[in-house]
């Protein structure tokens, strides 16, 4: 028996910590990931932070989450790295459900955005929450799944297009984008509301943000998949990550991660991990508060 070769569901050599340890390493940055409300590749997903020595992280789903999302709670953490999509349900043969947050809920993030909590938010969770408009003023970007007002302006549904291949670039000098030069990514871009007044660009794409190049959210909930027809949107932002704040938190938001292909990329793996470290840093909770002191004045 002692022979045999361990199975990989058992091995615990490929992280200095084996997953599931008991207690936080207080050299690592401590994580809650939170996901659900939209599929993913779940095995890939995890293995980006599974093979991340920086950090040690807990994952949880919607929505027990939302009973985490409080300043007493949030100080068991340096961060929250959001991958959810919560707030619409699907419903099959007929318009999806636009659910409005729990109360406790809209406090509780609020609340932890007053302490300055820092926020990583990436890919689909611009898409979460249609009911609560905040939500997009928190993220920077609103995406609509039918058409509808952003910023009390009416404005066309949103478009999307999965695994394009494009290039990204840096925007500025930062952290975040530190030792990044261009790179190829193949990955799910939107066609949706950036509010580029509020943000501080760090990464845009070469690819064209028209509408002939994406397909209507309203169509494809309405049965008609990968379809444009009829449908009009006016030419969108190319900024594809960003920095901005809200209240006195700095906040990172990622459009890269809709699948493996993004998910086992080295380059996205790196920003992320940059992006973690610097939301989780002194520099951005100051930056954040000169920020929301300015604002202010």
């Amino acid at each position: 028996m002692a022979d045999e070769e361990v199975p990989d569901y058992h091995d615990t050599s490929s992280r200095a910590t084996p997953t599931g340890a008991t207690y936080w390493q207080d050299d690592k940055k401590k994580v809650l990931l939170v996901t659900r409300g939209h599929p993913f590749a779940r095995d890939p997903f995890y293995q980006i932070f599974e093979a991340n020595e920086h950090i040690e992280y807990a994952a949880v789903e919607h929505p027990a989450a939302q009973y985490m999302f409080n300043p007493e709670f949030a100080s068991n953490f340096d961060c929250y790295v959001m991958y959810d999509m919560p707030g619409i349900q699907f419903n099959p043969g007929g318009p999806p459900s636009f659910i409005d947050p729990p109360q406790f809920y809209k406090d509780g993030v609020m609340a932890m955005l007053e302490a300055g909590f820092p926020l990583v938010i990436m890919h689909h969770t611009c898409a979460a929450w249609p009911a609560w408009p905040e939500w997009s003023e928190i993220v920077g970007s609103h995406f609509l799944y039918k058409p509808m007002k952003s910023r009390g302006i009416d404005k066309p549904d949103s478009g999307y297009i999965i695994d394009v291949p494009h290039t990204v670039s840096p925007a500025i000098d930062h952290p975040i984008t530190a030792g990044i030069e261009p790179f190829e990514l193949v990955d799910e871009v939107y066609l949706a509301e950036v509010f580029e007044d509020s943000v501080t660009p760090l990464f845009t794409s070469n690819y064209e943000f028209t509408k002939e190049n994406f397909y209507s959210a309203d169509l494809a909930l309405k049965g008609q998949m990968n379809s444009n027809e009829g449908w009009e949107h006016d030419p969108g932002s190319n900024l594809v990550g960003w920095i901005k704040t809200y209240k006195n938190s700095p906040i990172v938001y990622l459009q890269f991660g809709d699948g493996p292909a993004t998910y086992g990329n080295p380059i996205f793996r790196k920003i992320l991990q940059q992006a973690i470290d610097w939301a989780c840093s002194d520099e951005a909770k100051a930056w954040a508060q000169e920020q929301a002191k300015q604002a202010a004045e």
